[in-house]
């Protein structure tokens, strides 16, 4: 095992001293096989931390370790990932991170075709793409605020440090793909020089990155922390937001007792999505262009939003009331049959439509809420005036504050 850590070390500073890379990765397909996947973090923490080597000098050739050990990185003994465990968000971003790249391949083998006149549309395709590519930074930023912490506690101190560099210089890059493709008036025959020397180098680092992840990053991880602290970067993930994709399935592992936070320091509110102090809250729903009513599991009414343009008048009276004594009794029979129908289950919603009260058209939801086993937790209205939506036609794409 020492003589095999050895030659990758020796194989590695050789790489640094100018040998080709292409000559090494022959070398050690033909004398190595295939190399373990803790080794190769082993090595640069050890040429790190005996001097050899500083973490600059490493994160310059980083690219190129990986296309030297890219194909012999052997992840046989590399643990199972339950669904919902971080590492199983991060390996499902890289999958929709690579499909994004895909993409951007297939425009890039298109370039030699565009025209002055298709050029345009053919880089608004290409920013739509990078548009969504930028939610990279919170793949990013997970691994450097939640897991490198954890990762350095263990003593493995350099490859996070030079991980971290190489996010930041694709974050570089990607704003130099923004101001390029900002550039007024690009005719079709430049474009050619900006895919192969702006845009493709950006794409290469981001798909490096994806195979240092899998490869080598995320099976080391799963070696090294301990199941609390993969529950701790699970209950701190929502603080960053996910990359591309939403996880539907909760993890959490055994023996572990989940701490439910509702609130966070600031006085903040603390929900699963994000959060919100209490000012802000207050200033979402007096701004949102549908009024809210909330009814609780017993009937009760709990909380109304007050928008100065409400539909229908509400005042904090209201509230703990029974909702059946909220409405004319010409109409209790009907909110008697949304309350039992939602309640059995049989139904989960409940629509309404005035086309001339008081001359305005008024949408009415009702939509019962459940928790996550299904249980009732009681019903919210929601209340929108659409007399200006139904009067749209067409397309408005450019910026109007009219």
């Amino acid at each position: 095992m020492n003589n095999k850590k050895d030659l990758l070390k020796h194989m590695l500073l050789q790489l640094h001293e100018g040998a080709p890379a292409e000559v090494l990765r022959n070398r050690i397909v033909e004398t190595m096989s295939s190399i373990p996947y803790h080794e190769v973090v082993e090595v640069e923490q050890e040429l790190i931390s005996d001097g050899v080597l500083s973490p600059e000098e490493i994160l310059a050739f980083c690219d190129l370790h990986t296309a030297v050990l890219e194909g012999s990185i052997d992840l046989e003994d590399a643990k199972s990932i339950p669904e919902g465990h971080p590492v199983d968000t991060f390996k499902k971003e890289n999958i929709a991170i690579q499909k994004e790249a895909d993409k951007l391949h297939v425009l890039f083998n298109k370039v030699k075709e565009i025209t002055d006149e298709n050029v345009a549309d053919y880089i608004i395709k290409i920013r739509t793409v990078f548009n969504t590519l930028w939610d990279i930074d919170k793949h990013y930023k997970r691994k450097e605020y939640l897991l490198f912490p954890y990762l350095e506690q263990h003593g493995i101190t350099g490859p996070p440090k030079i991980m971290w560099g190489k996010h930041d210089e694709i974050r570089a890059l990607l704003k130099d793909v923004y101001e390029t493709l900002d550039t007024p008036n690009i005719e079709a025959a430049e474009m050619v020089p900006i895919v192969d020397l702006v845009l493709k180098p950006v794409i290469e680092l981001i798909e490096g990155m994806i195979m240092k992840e899998e490869e080598i990053l995320l099976p080391m991880s799963m070696d090294t922390l301990t199941e609390e602290e993969w529950y701790k970067v699970y209950q701190e993930t929502p603080e960053f937001g996910f990359c591309l994709v939403d996880p539907e399935i909760e993890w959490k592992p055994e023996g572990i007792v989940k701490e439910e936070v509702a609130f966070v320091p600031g006085d903040a509110i603390r929900l699963s999505s994000g959060n919100f102090n209490l000012e802000e809250l207050e200033s979402l729903f007096v701004n949102l262009p549908i009024d809210i009513t909330y009814v609780d599991k017993d009937d009760k009414v709990r909380f109304f939003s007050h928008s100065p343009n409400r539909v229908f008048e509400r005042n904090r009276s209201v509230l703990g009331r029974d909702v059946r004594l909220c409405h004319p009794p010409g109409s209790v029979h009907i909110v008697e049959q949304i309350l039992n129908d939602f309640k059995s289950g049989k139904e989960n919603k409940a629509v309404f439509w005035m086309s001339n009260f008081q001359g305005r058209f008024i949408y009415i939801d009702y939509t019962a809420l459940r928790d996550k086993e299904g249980n009732y937790l009681g019903v919210v209205e929601f209340t929108q005036d659409i007399t200006e939506l139904r009067k749209l036609e067409g397309d408005q794409r450019l910026l109007s504050y009219d």
